[in-house]
């Protein structure tokens, strides 16, 4: 990537499990890279399908402008003075019908793939179905990972794979689909017109839309884990994965805006 591409970088868009983390923790450097990187005016929004709970704390405590959750089921923004933006994909009353229907389809999975679980995140979400398949008990094999997909497809759900849960929910977005929205609402820009200017980082086949739109996706090095079964991969891979992956991106932009 040349340093006058990245030089003209203005957002970073990141997606956090296996992205900023490593092992399931957070590293210091991927949190210091948040801070440098916001520090240098940079625009960060986390990209993500953590639940609305987490995405609260995030947007008012990390250095980071807006958090898009829930694999785009909304966009948070705190103010310095701590109000705070919730932008939805979709009203209440359709959040609430498809956490009935999701409900119910939580038994056919677990019929189905006896070893799935619920994510312990479960509780904190507003939109989603998240079944854990890594992130707490033993790693599921890829054909119940399958299996739960597919659960979720023959039910008329949405089903992303991600890096520790299968997420899925009724409803057409996804992470692109809110990241249009919160760039035209909130930075008042067509990311179609600025794309130059952003940069994605992500890891696993959830993020292959983000991957696909924008000319600057970067994969952190073990994206590896997925590159067979994802459509659209990154355009640069990293060194180094999880955490100091993206701590390597950071280091990138900020050295050719020094330079």
């Amino acid at each position: 990537m040349s340093a006058a591409r990245l030089a003209g970088i203005e957002f970073v868009l990141t997606d956090i499990d296996d992205t900023l983390t490593t092992e399931g923790r957070l590293p210091a450097q991927a949190y210091h890279a948040l801070e440098q990187l916001h520090e240098a005016g940079i625009t960060v929004v986390p990209v993500t399908g953590r639940p609305a709970g987490w995405c609260d704390l995030i947007a008012r405590l990390w250095p980071v402008d807006a958090v898009v959750g829930e694999n785009g089921a909304f966009y948070f923004a705190c103010s310095p003075q701590g109000g705070m933006t919730r932008e939805f994909a979709q009203s209440a009353e359709e959040r609430s019908e498809g956490r009935r229907r999701l409900n119910a389809l939580a038994d056919v999975i677990f019929k189905a793939v006896p070893r799935a679980r619920l994510s312990a995140d479960q509780t904190f979400r507003e939109a989603d179905l998240a079944i854990d398949f890594a992130e707490d008990g033993p790693r599921l094999d890829d054909a119940e990972i399958a299996q739960i997909v597919t659960s979720f497809e023959e039910a008329g759900a949405v089903a992303k794979v991600s890096s520790i849960h299968v997420n899925g929910w009724f409803g057409q977005y996804d992470k692109l689909a809110m990241t249009r929205r919160l760039f035209t609402q909130r930075y008042g820009l067509d990311v179609e017109k600025a794309g130059d200017k952003v940069i994605f980082v992500g890891d696993s086949p959830n993020d292959a839309p983000m991957f696909g739109f924008f000319e600057n996706s970067i994969g952190v090095a073990n994206f590896a884990d997925f590159q067979d079964g994802t459509v659209t991969p990154p355009k640069w891979i990293t060194q180094k994965a999880g955490g100091a992956g993206f701590a390597e991106v950071a280091d990138a932009i900020l050295q050719a805006r020094e330079s």
